[in-house]
């Protein structure tokens, strides 16, 4: 098993290679010729540097030179998105180029010409994914549930999943969180899962409690588990970290708030595979409680709606999908979820899925905006 997982392993980095190698490739026969360079030594140490960087900042995170590991993980999430985009448009501009080529266009032409292109595109996808990513929108839903919350006729709900805080995202865009929130005026905030990315260290050493505990409403603030809380191995650190700022984690647990409606709060999905205990299916949540009044339930991952529908869940929340956070990337969450993003209307379930507030990787979004959701509810009787 450990050698199969090595060979895995081996098999993905060989391949990751290859491509920053033809990425890097075409970088240099585009740079050589426009600034008629002749040693690619310089350039082929910049480009493994940058093409590894991600790597490299997270073996030497734990190391006494975290301040330039953090600098590597940055630029190395950035070069993922470089990656990404540059493997759907230089195969095309590559044959462009040798149809040039072979019509008898100067290299100025063919190479300095399109090479300028795909650059400029680049660099337009990075600069408007980068904006999509930190300037969040509010996005507002209105459902109707069809019972009695005791003498509760309204509920207006904030609801930001995804927030990733680490070293990439921080305090600055939590303050934007505090911010949209704030012009919401919710009653209630959720924050359904991966609130950190992965390690708690960042989050801890750079005092984001402090921002994130800015976070009010009169019927409190509730969170769940993500993947990422898994990924980190520091979940009673960060449910610690939560209660001391008055967020209260739901672990398969539920609250029942004002008298007036449950909230119901699982594990992630992931939460096995870390060697935790696994989490309670819906049914057994939900079996004590009095299912006359509304049951609103926090599920990082959206994978179990038509379960939610089947048990009587009114609401559901949810996040991870990020909905593919860069295109095309949604082409492949929209396959995997039944519900990737936005709003299903499933039985009596109301089903909303965000795309997140943060960013996992690089800070970039094409096709997706980092957004606060607002969720106003009227319960309806009769």
């Amino acid at each position: 098993m450990k050698l199969r997982f090595i060979a895995i392993i081996f098999c993905v980095l060989l391949v990751y290679t290859g491509i920053s190698f033809y990425i890097g490739w075409n970088g240099w026969l585009f740079l050589s010729t426009l600034f008629d360079l002749e040693s690619a030594g310089w350039y082929t140490l910049a480009a493994g540097l940058v093409a590894y960087a991600y790597i490299i900042g997270r073996a030497a995170y734990g190391t006494p030179l975290r301040p330039i590991a953090e600098a590597f993980k940055v630029v190395g999430s950035y070069w993922f998105a470089i990656l990404e985009y540059a493997v759907l448009i230089l195969p095309p501009a590559n044959i462009i180029a040798l149809i040039l080529k072979a019509s008898g266009a100067e290299p100025a032409v063919y190479i300095v010409g399109v090479g300028s292109v795909v650059f400029g595109l680049m660099a337009i996808l990075l600069l408007r994914g980068s904006w999509n990513a930190w300037s969040p929108i509010i996005r507002t839903y209105q459902v109707q549930v069809q019972k009695p919350a005791g003498k509760l006729k309204k509920l207006r709900i904030a609801m930001a999943s995804d927030l990733h805080l680490g070293n990439i995202v921080g305090n600055r865009h939590l303050e934007r969180l505090v911010s949209h929130i704030e012009q919401i005026q919710p009653d209630l905030i959720l924050l359904p899962g991966d609130i950190l990315d992965d390690d708690i260290e960042p989050f801890l050493r750079k005092d984001m409690s402090a921002v994130l505990g800015k976070l009010k409403a009169p019927l409190g603030v509730y969170a769940v588990t993500g993947n990422h809380e898994y990924i980190g191995r520091k979940v009673p650190e960060f449910i610690t970290a939560m209660a001391a700022i008055g967020i209260r984690v739901l672990m398969d647990e539920s609250a029942l708030i004002a008298d007036s409606f449950y909230l119901v709060g699982r594990k992630d999905k992931a939460s096995a595979g870390f060697g935790a205990d696994g989490r309670m299916t819906i049914g057994d949540l939900i079996a004590p409680l009095d299912q006359s009044k509304p049951l609103i339930m926090l599920d990082h991952q959206p994978s179990d709606i038509a379960k939610a529908a089947e048990n009587g869940i009114d609401i559901s929340v949810s996040g991870h999908t990020h909905r593919g956070q860069m295109m095309p990337n949604h082409l492949i969450t929209k396959r995997l979820f039944e519900l990737d993003w936005g709003y299903l209307k499933k039985g009596s379930l109301h089903a909303i899925v965000s795309s997140g507030f943060g960013s996992w990787g690089p800070p970039i979004r094409i096709g997706s905006r980092s957004e606060v959701v607002h969720i106003e509810v009227e319960f309806v009787t009769g």
